[in-house]
């Protein structure tokens, strides 16, 4: 099935480890053209060179911090510096976090927000008038099973993706009249290092079963029984970027293994 994204320009961010690298391949085995942002500037050059050794695209790495407004146009300006603009915008940059409502201070709420909320309004802002100018274009937000059905020791996190979801909302109403179509994922379990880094913290005393921990988690809550790979949702993402999702609109989409409880 041709997708349709040869030559296309996409950004994603959050883009060396995880979900957004899994994206990034995805995208350059389509033919895209990448642009890579996340924090760690040696992470970020490895997984560029990992992919243009794969596939014959062009891969841009910008290290920033896209919780900045600085971060942010960094990126944006980078893109507009290599490609003339982008194509699409894959707002994936984010972390779980771990805190009751009534120990977590300000400054931690503030920081959440900016990285799953204002990182995604910002580069929207910045990448949009290029989307415009190219004809139209695809921004999909990876937002958290936890924006609809919440984990009980991450309140900070539940609150911001259930944000960056109405964002997503409120943007495809806005941008749709310009061709560019806006969406959102909501994954349940993914095999990320943040994931497994979690649970090697959790289970050091007891043996450091990390994958037992996870195994046991998935049973316990999702029906499929285990978690997905990073690739199994990736997948899903590029096609929501493609010409084939064509008539996708300010729809939140659930991949989580039958973990949502409700209809």
């Amino acid at each position: 099935m041709d997708l349709g994204l040869r030559d296309k320009v996409a950004v994603i961010t959050g883009g060396s480890i995880g979900i957004g690298l899994a994206v990034a391949k995805g995208f350059a085995a389509e033919g895209t053209h990448v642009v890579l942002a996340a924090r760690n500037a040696e992470r970020l050059e490895a997984a560029r060179a990992e992919i243009v050794a794969a596939h014959p695209v062009t891969v841009l790495a910008v290290d920033c911090d896209v919780s900045t407004a600085v971060g942010c146009d960094r990126v944006i300006a980078a893109t507009e510096e290599a490609f003339g603009g982008a194509d699409i915008l894959v707002n994936n940059a984010g972390t779980g976090s771990n805190e009751t409502i009534m120990e977590a201070p300000d400054d931690k709420w503030q920081f959440y927000w900016d990285l799953h909320v204002m990182a995604a309004i910002r580069l929207a802002r910045g990448l949009v008038p290029s989307m415009k100018r190219r004809g139209g274009g695809v921004i999909l937000n990876n937002a958290s099973i936890c924006a609809s059905q919440p984990l009980w020791y991450e309140p900070i996190y539940n609150v911001t993706k259930a944000a960056l979801v109405m964002a997503s909302k409120t943007m495809s109403t806005e941008f749709i009249k310009d061709n560019i179509r806006v969406n959102a994922v909501n994954p349940g379990f993914v095999l990320t290092p943040d994931w497994i880094k979690t649970a090697t913290q959790l289970t050091a005393d007891k043996g450091g079963d990390w994958k037992g921990y996870l195994d046991d988690l998935a049973r316990a809550n999702a029906p499929i029984g285990r978690f997905a790979s990073p690739e199994e949702v990736a997948d899903f993402f590029v096609f929501l970027c493609s010409e084939r999702a064509s008539y996708s609109v300010g729809s939140t989409y659930f991949i989580d293994g039958g973990m949502l409880k409700t209809i």
